[in-house]
């Protein structure tokens, strides 16, 4: 049978080593690992997993060998830099649960630097809080799985059962990456993922699709001495306002989803990216547009991409010149499907034990009009995905932060979480660190 050990010497084990972990994501949150700039982050990910004696796979993501999977989301980018992680602990005589313990390496761009207070990549602390782009979402999380292990291990002890760290890429734009690791084949009988969503239980997440619209237009002189033309940017506006308007006809089907009928606005059709015109004095030739828009849990793709493009051709049949120079639309990330963590009873029981002992407070559920990678492992292997992690502020935004109180008592529900779901076994004396 598992062995057990006292809750208090985890969490002890926790504080004591939590200076070490935060120096750790510090100098993971100094890696601008934006989209396609993520080899560096990995190897150092790849690094400190094979010090504490996992064994580790890295390898570049082949679109080829997931585009026809289940789940797999368009891609107009080279992953010629895209590196999956895994190390993998294997215990000595498996007699407990089988855990994934996945988070994603990838950040978004920072956006102008001026606008940030301190430099997003110089992971300044102040007040309890760390800052920079990714200390929230979701460095801070990956920092918490491999920490929480080190706990366990501090104190002599290693999960008694196969358990896999995840160190993906592409969450932020597509999930191939945690696609990429189901494709290879990384099983287990259950998953979780610390995305700074709070220490609250994730019960349902929206999917979204992103697209992009090309608009042309006529070009004249803008004096319109000759002709007024077609202004691309004027053109493409008609579509945005329709796709608007669209947004508020699918949130009104709220009331009839159970988990997002009391959300104030679960659907976004976010206008993400626009560009158009060539010369100050000339009508616009071309506007280019892209939108992630969301879908509900349970709504089928193929049709929220039906109404989008009708919605899209009826506003350029509409408008006398587009209707003979239809908006051209193409799929060029997300293409998701929402997710609702069910069937997971005595997971779930697992999680509210660990958050009781650390928080002193029951653990409470929400929803969220964001997506994770727990759909993946929810929809397409058949293991339930728990989505619980530390408190980030402005994430996306300017001056992101996470604050590092509820990360320490992350880190803490995780491995009290391990010590309960996979149990544990004493290390071997020989190949202990």
């Amino acid at each position: 049978m598992p062995e057990r050990i006292a809750d208090e010497a985890i969490l002890g084990a926790v504080d004591a080593g939590f200076a070490r972990q935060v120096a750790f994501l510090q100098d993971l949150v100094r890696f601008p690992s934006q989209r396609g700039e993520e080899h560096a982050a990995q190897s150092f990910m790849a690094a400190a997993y094979e010090t504490d004696g996992y064994e580790v796979d890295m390898w570049r993501v082949d679109v080829d060998a997931i585009r026809d999977l289940p789940g797999f989301s368009p891609v107009a980018v080279s992953y010629d830099d895209a590196f999956n992680v895994v190390a993998t602990h294997t215990p000595r005589n498996a007699t407990g649960r089988s855990l994934i313990l996945n988070g994603h390496i990838d950040v978004v761009p920072t956006g102008p630097l001026d606008r940030w207070l301190r430099d997003p990549y110089d992971p300044a602390i102040e007040d309890g809080w760390m800052h920079g782009r990714g200390a929230g979402d979701m460095k801070a999380g990956l920092s918490a799985c491999l920490y929480a292990l080190a706990a366990l291990r501090s104190l002599g002890y290693q999960p008694a059962a196969k358990l896999y760290l995840q160190s993906v890429v592409e969450e932020e734009c597509t999930g191939n990456g945690a696609l990429a690791c189901l494709q290879r084949g990384y099983r287990a009988d259950a998953a979780f993922i610390p995305e700074p969503l709070e220490p609250r239980l994730m019960r349902a997440q929206v999917g979204p699709i992103w697209f992009r619209v090309e608009v042309d237009g006529d070009p004249q002189h803008a004096s319109g001495a000759f002709s007024a033309g077609a202004n691309a940017i004027e053109k493409a506006f008609l579509i945005i306002q329709a796709l608007k308007r669209l947004e508020i006809a699918w949130n009104a089907r709220k009331v009839d989803d159970p988990h997002f009928c009391d959300h104030p606005h679960p659907i976004r059709f976010n206008l993400g990216k626009i560009e158009g015109g060539e010369w100050t004095s000339s009508v616009p030739a071309r506007c280019v547009f892209e939108m992630r828009v969301a879908t509900y849990p349970g709504q089928k793709l193929e049709e929220a991409r039906a109404e989008l493009e009708a919605c899209i051709a009826d506003a350029a049949r509409a408008d006398p010149f587009l209707a003979n120079r239809p908006p051209r639309m193409t799929y060029n990330g997300f293409m998701a499907e929402g997710y609702v963590l069910e069937g997971a009873d005595e997971m779930e029981a697992v999680l509210r034990r660990s958050h009781s002992a650390v928080w002193g407070e029951p653990l409470t559920e929400h929803v969220t009009s964001a997506t994770t990678d727990a759909r993946f492992f929810g929809l397409y292997a058949d293991t339930p995905a728990i989505v619980y992690g530390p408190i980030c502020r402005m994430p996306h935004g300017y001056d992101e932060a996470v604050d590092l109180d509820s990360v320490r008592k992350v880190t803490q529900t995780i491995a009290l979480f391990i010590a309960d779901w996979c149990g544990l076994e004493p290390i071997d004396p020989k190949v202990r660190s």
